[in-house]
């Protein structure tokens, strides 16, 4: 298969597995089975307003039905496995979303007056999904 650059499949399974798989699909199906505990770990925000966490309960749900897909696009892309490139668009598309829709829900929170989180966390954490997901779509595209 064509590459971006030398080990791309591998790089970008990597950071599908830590980013969407490892921080999306566990810490959110953690915060399904335990709330409590994932907040007392920082997964979840303590003085979170009830109208906010009604909201991130159905993320979370969201993230959990169809986040399994990321370990098994991350496998298959660590791999080379054909199906892992066609798997890598939904981490992908998946985390692209989330970057823009993280930015843009912290930033409603802020404007409403509601701050629990800082500043590095609202960037480094938009980065983060960005610069996974684009990798992952970058990577898949290269591969048809």
């Amino acid at each position: 298969m064509p590459q971006v650059f030398p080990y791309d499949n591998v790089i970008a399974g990597v950071m599908v597995l830590v980013v969407a798989f490892g921080f999306h699909w566990m810490g959110q199906a953690l915060s399904l089975l335990n709330w409590e505990l994932a907040t007392r770990l920082g997964l979840q925000e303590k003085e979170m307003l009830p109208e906010y966490r009604v909201y991130e309960h159905a993320i979370a749900v969201a993230d959990v039905s169809i986040g399994w897909l990321y370990g098994v696009a991350g496998v298959g892309l660590l791999l080379g496995a054909p199906w892992g490139y066609k798997l890598a668009w939904f981490p992908g598309v998946v985390l692209l979303y989330h970057a823009i829709s993280f930015w843009m829900w912290i930033g409603n929170q802020r404007k409403a007056g509601y701050r629990v989180t800082s500043s590095s966390l609202r960037v480094g954490w938009t980065v983060a999904n960005m610069v996974t997901g684009l990798l992952a779509i970058v990577v898949a595209w290269n591969a048809t």
